[in-house]
């Protein structure tokens, strides 16, 4: 029986919690009600599940897929077509490969493999706005500094999901642990939740950077210069080595020690040839890439920048797949990454969906889910695609939706996962969870769960005061368990 914090249900306002066994049968006809099972068969399916969920490996890899700005849970996962108007919008819900189950119209690949994927259609949180509701997102936990946006550089404090996992598996000696792509994502400033936090800077995910115009990526450590070549990087250890060494007697190194040790860390991870040999998509068979969206585009366009940007999108999805074959257990892509691009949309929600967003998530994500079950990587890696919010369900003046936290939809796939269950549900307009509220935490212990790694592990700040992996409880019932 899966176990999880005590919530309150919106409608009734009263207490409930996880561990009740009625809950637990209530999740169960969930789950049932879309794959088609009857309860007894449910209950076989399950205990099957679990038995052969037990005897295999757990995941590899995660590709963690980050919405940023927010996508509309109305439009996508979670339509309301039997809501007043002023709820349900313009789209439609289409039937999907799993009987019962429908999604949004504009992800018509993706309706056809639902039998691979899972959805999670109670996640909900307090943040209101970007920054803080971020934060929780990729550390599992809410902002030290409350709900608010930040519009001056500050020190991260808890480790995004992909640093935490790299501590726990120090000692495995992973070449590139965790890598973060294309872009670092920003408000004003770069959302501080994208790096290592209280366990360090050598904890921060390797950044690899997109370049829309050339459709190609380049290997950098967070914060580097771009100057900062391997070359240049290699000349400054060499230096700061001299230097500990000359000094070694007369002057305190512990601060030459940290620079040692990252200038070190810089240069095992830039110089890692199987991480340089992933990141030229050129390598690829030119169908694959054209399978992502790759094409020849004429530079005298007009659309020739959308059309390249919109390319880079797909090619990231690639750039995933061939990370986590080169080893890489962690990979972020982040899609769009400040106001003006990205998913906000307070003011032609619709428009913004139907045109500019969706089709490349759909064609993306449709493909990355195909190559990796190809490939026989599907199973060991689990994808996770989320922004930090939804929409809100009442449709505003500008035909826009704004911020919701108190509901909204994340999709799982492959890593073991149940294709066609939906965990949880909103409320009829689609506002707050009717069944099985879920946080971020338990996104994040369920993470890493498949991992292997249990979310009581230990983390250490530089202080060595301990906090756990995760605040959350992981959802097994997704994956049979």
């Amino acid at each position: 029986m899966m176990h999880s914090p005590t919530h309150t249900n919106h409608r009734s306002g009263q207490s409930t919690h996880r561990r009740d066994w009625l809950m637990e049968a209530g999740s169960a006809v969930a789950l049932s009600a879309v794959g088609g099972l009857s309860w007894p068969g449910l209950l076989q399916a399950r205990a099957a599940a679990a038995e052969t969920l037990a005897g295999r490996a757990k995941i590899k890899a995660c590709i963690f897929v980050f919405f940023y700005g927010g996508p509309s849970h109305l439009e996508t996962w979670d339509l309301k077509p039997n809501a007043p108007v002023e709820i349900r919008g313009e789209f439609k819900p289409i039937a999907t490969s799993v009987p019962g189950l429908q999604i949004g119209e504009h992800l018509p690949k993706l309706a056809q493999r639902m039998h691979k994927i899972a959805l999670i259609r109670s996640m909900s949180h307090a943040n209101r706005l970007h920054d803080s509701a971020s934060i929780q997102t990729f550390t599992g936990r809410p902002s030290p500094n409350g709900d608010r946006e930040e519009f001056a550089p500050i020190e991260q404090f808890f480790p995004t999901l992909g640093s935490s996992l790299a501590y726990a598996w120090r000692d495995r000696q992973l070449d590139v642990p965790c890598v973060t792509l294309p872009w670092l994502f920003h408000n004003v400033v770069d959302v501080p939740c994208q790096g290592g936090g209280f366990l360090g800077r050598a904890y921060d995910p390797l950044l690899v950077t997109g370049d829309a115009a050339q459709v190609a990526y380049r290997a950098i450590i967070q914060g580097q210069a771009p100057d900062w070549t391997i070359e240049r990087i290699g000349q400054r250890r060499d230096l700061v080595a001299a230097l500990q060494d000359a000094n070694q007697r007369r002057v305190q190194v512990a601060a030459a020690d940290r620079l040692r040790a990252a200038y070190d860390r810089a240069f095992d991870l830039l110089s890692s040839r199987k991480l340089q040999d992933a990141i030229d998509v050129t390598r690829e068979d030119r169908k694959v890439r054209e399978r992502y969206g790759f094409s020849t585009v004429d530079a005298a366009s007009p659309s020739a920048a959308d059309q390249k940007a919109r390319m880079l999108r797909g090619q990231n999805y690639l750039l995933a797949r061939r990370l986590v074959e080169a080893g890489v257990p962690f990979v972020n892509v982040h899609d769009f990454r400040q106001q003006g691009q990205n998913w906000d949309s307070h003011a032609d929600n619709f428009k913004q969906h139907r045109d500019k967003l969706l089709p490349p998530v759909d064609h993306g994500l449709s493909t990355l889910i195909d190559d990796l079950d190809e490939r026989g990587l599907l199973e060991s890696t689990l994808v996770v695609a989320t922004g930090e919010f939804g929409r809100t369900p009442k449709i505003n003046g500008n035909a826009g939706r704004d911020h919701w936290p108190d509901c909204y939809s994340v999709m799982l796939a492959g890593g073991g996962v149940a294709g066609g269950a939906v965990w949880g549900a909103s409320d009829r307009l689609g506002a707050y969870p009717d069944q099985h509220p879920t946080t971020p935490g338990d996104l994040a212990a369920t993470i890493f769960w498949r991992f292997g790694i249990p979310a009581d592990t230990e983390l250490r700040d530089s202080s060595n005061r301990p906090f756990r992996l995760a605040d959350g409880h992981p959802l097994t019932a997704l994956f049979g368990a």
